[in-house]
């Protein structure tokens, strides 16, 4: 069992795959960083200098003890945090579109390269050493 298991994780794709995951996940921390740090902070000073992090309908305001500390948090929807989220998809939606589409051109150009020409048939190799065999 243990073999069968040192097989499969040594497969290729497998290998692959794991690659796939850690660089998608480091993707999607410089996507966020980008959404979060370059893009929103320009749309939220031409919408008059808001943060959409901060973005939320409280539905039930925190309750706080005495002391001034919060018992129990607030109750929000925090859609200013959803907006940045449908941003970040969109932007890796679309670089993956990109190099789908890059990709897919790439092999329609492997697929539309000439064929060479075909060479002489099992036939007319077969006449032609008949011809060469009865020369000699």
């Amino acid at each position: 069992m243990l073999k069968e298991f040192k097989d499969f994780i040594m497969r290729g794709n497998v290998l692959e795959l794991a690659v796939a995951v850690i660089i998608a996940g480091a993707f999607g921390a410089v996507v966020a960083s980008f959404t979060n740090d370059v893009i929103m902070p320009p749309i939220g000073l031409a919408l008059g200098g808001v943060d959409f992090s901060d973005l939320a309908i409280t539905l039930a305001g925190a309750q706080m003890n005495d002391a001034g500390e919060v018992v129990k948090e607030a109750v929000q929807i925090r859609y200013g945090a959803f907006l940045q989220k449908v941003i970040d998809f969109v932007i890796i939606a679309f670089v993956i579109f990109m190099l789908v589409r890059t990709y897919n051109n790439m092999q329609k150009k492997e697929e539309e390269a000439p064929a060479p020409p075909p060479g002489p048939s099992a036939e007319d190799l077969l006449a032609e050493i008949r011809d060469l065999l009865k020369r000699q």
